[in-house]
């Protein structure tokens, strides 16, 4: 079995994306890094574990992927069932309502569009059946 290390995710705006993912998601900044001009390229995240978020400076002029074309669908993230109704309101009162969701997922959007899933599947309960 390989353990993700990192996931990293290219962004418009770097500091609108920060404030998403730390603000808003509150996952712990673990470093910064600057281009060769100096100006901020990469903020690396913690997701748990030693895996972390590496959001990165991107082209904001560049073209968008179509959200049915082949490529990465979404990042879930894992939450409990008790914690659901919380992430919904956290989510709406951060600017990123949930958009759809299923029985164990809840759905959103980060600034730049990037579909992310907080997900309670499967739950401890549910692995005891």
């Amino acid at each position: 079995m390989l353990p993700v290390h990192h996931l990293a995710v290219l962004v418009a705006d770097l500091a609108r994306a920060e404030a998403f993912y730390a603000g808003v998601l509150g996952l712990p900044v673990l470093r910064r890094h600057d281009d060769d001009a100096g100006r901020p390229r990469a903020v690396w995240l913690g997701l748990g574990g030693d895996a972390f978020l590496a959001l990165e400076r991107g082209d904001p002029a560049a073209g968008r992927r179509d959200a049915t074309a082949p490529g990465w669908h979404c990042v879930a993230l894992g939450i409990t069932v008790d914690e659901r109704e919380a992430w919904r309101a956290r989510l709406a009162a951060g600017g990123a309502p949930v958009e759809r969701e299923s029985p164990y997922t809840l759905y959103a959007r980060d600034p730049d569009g990037n579909l992310i899933a907080f997900s309670h599947y499967p739950c401890a309960a549910e692995r005891a059946q």
